[in-house]
């Protein structure tokens, strides 16, 4: 069986999940933004937060998007404003993840994400969705990874 890790990361925190999945024999796909967010934290967080709010899908660089062959997906992003980001919701514009083993990993300050969580249940209702608080920070967190 093939394994595909595909993730995004703004703070670091999806970094310290690659880890994890590069440990366990994913393929590792990194996902970046063709337009990059604000330096300031503050003003990042607050326009990917407001692009979050409206669905925006980033342009991505260079993302290969064949998964053909994959039977297990495992997709890593933050959640922004409780919901999406901008990068996570271009990749899924890119993919059809008809008949795949689906779990998305979302990383929060809070460590949940309701809005990101109905809309998982709703698009892809066969996948799993597992939620850290900011991991990079947190370590243990990562022990909620231990049985994928």
């Amino acid at each position: 069986m093939k394994r595909l890790f595909i993730y995004y990361s703004y703070t670091g925190s999806c970094e310290k999940v690659k880890e994890v999945f590069e440990n366990k024999g994913f393929e590792i796909r990194k996902v970046e933004a063709k337009k990059k967010l604000p330096k300031s934290f503050f003003w990042g967080m607050m326009t990917g937060g407001f692009l979050a709010g409206i669905k925006y899908k980033d342009k991505l660089v260079n993302f290969d998007n064949v998964i053909d062959g994959y039977d297990d997906i495992v997709i890593a992003s933050p959640i922004w404003n409780g919901r999406f980001c901008p990068v996570l919701n271009g990749i899924l514009n890119q993919l059809d993840l008809t008949g795949k083993k689906v779990t998305f990993i979302f990383t929060a300050g809070s460590g949940e994400g309701p809005k990101a969580l109905k809309r998982v249940n709703k698009e892809f209702p066969e996948a799993k969705a597992i939620f850290l608080k900011e991991p990079k920070k947190y370590p243990d967190e990562l022990e909620k990874l231990k049985d994928l």
